[in-house]
């Protein structure tokens, strides 16, 4: 076959793009995002340079929210730094040293690197050289499937909360990742979760987080377990209490874990407890229905039988105090009883008349 012959006519105006990056970063990266890098190093060194993130978005022919996507898969990457204001808004761009793993796992190189001309090989034996503290393939696999799914982790989070995430938002979904230890499954339903209940908020998505860390939680369907019970005892107080089109608020739902979760009440038990609320005050009262059961839960009720009991003992004491209240009471007098006075009408008159 015959040779290919290429010829340099580049000008002067060129684009450096280092190697590392077509043999390390490239091959990952999604199409768009290698755009979106070429274009930030094509306006790097140019003074006229001034750019916005609808111009880039513009000359690429790409959405506003693919920029945004692309820049922060180059800074999960450790490409570039982006620099905020105080309103989270990207105000700058830093692009970083390159730093990757050479494809045979034992070497670490850093860019820009100098070449070494190889040396011919020694007919004696080399002293043996300490192996270099890099991570093994098998570590430097692990790392690479962590960022991917952390990539689509992100990715996922803003198509359930419809909008592109803060640096918050992805230091958030990375600490469920790297320091909870929830898989990928876990922290998209949990996302698909929060969504579906009405809160987007990270800050609420993140409270449930640390709930299903507290209560053992590692796998989806444990979350779906836990789910359908807090689904359950949040239907059955609002029904009981006729709360329709509603979810419950925070306060309310602290009341109804503490029922079911501290308590460990059983539904029917919290929806009598409901029903009695509803009987004596007429309205709603969260406040009132604790009062029910956290009675109840310190004479060791568990069940409606024990309700059953607990109640008869109360009005047998009741009534056991009302006799009481009888026996001590004072008899009143009985105003037929008294003896009568005679007056003799006349004498009194005369000295009435005396007195004068």
């Amino acid at each position: 076959m015959k040779k290919l012959t290429l010829k340099n006519r580049f000008q002067t105006n060129a684009t450096l793009l280092p190697n590392d990056f077509i043999d390390n970063y490239m091959v990952n990266a999604n199409g768009e995002f290698v755009k979106v890098y070429l274009f930030l190093l094509r306006h790097l060194d140019d003074p006229c340079s001034s750019l916005t993130i609808p111009m880039i978005a513009d000359c690429l022919n790409n959405t506003e929210n693919d920029v945004l996507r692309a820049f922060r898969y180059w800074e999960t990457a450790g490409l570039l730094r982006l620099e905020r204001d105080a309103e989270d808004r990207i105000t700058g761009i830093e692009l970083q040293k390159m730093t990757s793993v050479k494809k045979s796992g034992a070497d670490v190189m850093a860019a820009p690197s100098v070449p070494v001309p190889e040396e011919p090989a020694a007919e004696e034996p080399e002293a043996p050289v300490a192996a270099p503290a890099v991570p093994s393939n098998a570590v430097q696999l692990d790392t690479f499937r962590a960022q991917k799914e952390i990539k689509s982790l992100l990715f996922i989070a803003e198509q359930y909360l419809g909008k592109t995430l803060t640096r918050t938002d992805m230091e958030t979904i990375t600490y469920f990742y790297d320091t909870l230890n929830m898989s990928a499954d876990l922290i998209e339903y949990l996302l698909e979760t929060c969504v579906e209940n009405g809160h987007k908020s990270m800050h609420y998505i993140r409270k449930v987080a640390l709930s299903w860390c507290d209560s053992g939680i590692e796998t989806v369907s444990q979350a779906k377990e836990q789910s359908q019970s807090y689904n359950k005892n949040c239907f059955t107080v609002l029904n009981a209490f006729g709360i329709k089109n509603r979810g419950p608020a925070a306060s309310e739902l602290t009341y109804i874990r503490k029922w079911a979760e501290d308590y460990g009440f059983t539904a029917d038990m919290i929806e009598e407890a409901c029903r009695r609320t509803i009987s004596a005050t007429h309205q709603p009262s969260f406040e009132y229905a604790d009062t029910i059961l956290t009675r109840w839960h310190e004479n060791h009720v568990r069940s409606l039988k024990d309700v059953t009991i607990l109640d008869e003992a109360f009005q047998k004491e009741k009534a056991a105090q009302r006799i009481a209240s009888v026996r001590t009471r004072t008899p009143a007098r009985n105003l037929n009883n008294f003896e009568r006075r005679n007056y003799d009408m006349d004498s009194l008159e005369e000295q009435l008349l005396n007195s004068n």
